[in-house]
């Protein structure tokens, strides 16, 4: 209990002044290796942040402030960034790094930036937000799907 005490603590302080709730069934924490384990039904709400995976990995770095998140299992997300973006999707496989706000997706994404109507499907997407960066894979056998609308619509009104 002290550890999980001392682990939501480090949480909640290290991530801005947003709380971090992380619900699961089972929990695990090495707090000498910073990393803490989140199994079964986890989910994850900050602010407007919402991530839901089968198992999340928590890692914090030395100064104990959380250095990257790995989620497994049937990965669901909702992500409002600093400049207002917003992306929903899914993957089975989600890498996310708050402290350099990039977002790495695998395996069967599914990603829809809502406010910009632009959908990407892929076996690999990766976000940075401050770099401004959207790369794309396909699989061996399956390209890579990008839907967008065309600004010519609002330009004939």
């Amino acid at each position: 209990m002290k550890y999980l005490l001392m682990f939501s603590l480090v949480l909640m302080t290290s991530l801005s002044a947003d709380r971090l709730k992380i619900e699961a069934k089972d929990f695990t924490a090495d707090e000498k290796k910073g990393v803490s384990v989140f199994t079964g039904n986890v989910k994850i709400k900050k602010g407007a942040d919402e991530l839901n995976a089968s198992k999340v990995t928590v890692y914090t770095n030395e100064n104990k402030k959380v250095d990257k998140f790995v989620a497994v299992g049937d990965v669901k997300f909702y992500i409002k960034t600093e400049t207002n973006d917003i992306y929903q999707g899914r993957a089975q496989k989600a890498i996310l790094k708050p402290l350099e706000k990039s977002y790495h997706f695998f395996t069967d994404v599914h990603l829809t930036q809502i406010n910009k109507k632009k959908e990407i499907t892929g076996e690999e997407v990766y976000i940075n937000t401050t770099k401004g960066e959207v790369l794309a894979k396909g699989a061996k056998k399956k390209p890579v799907i990008m839907i967008f609308d065309l600004a010519e619509d609002d330009e004939k009104k």
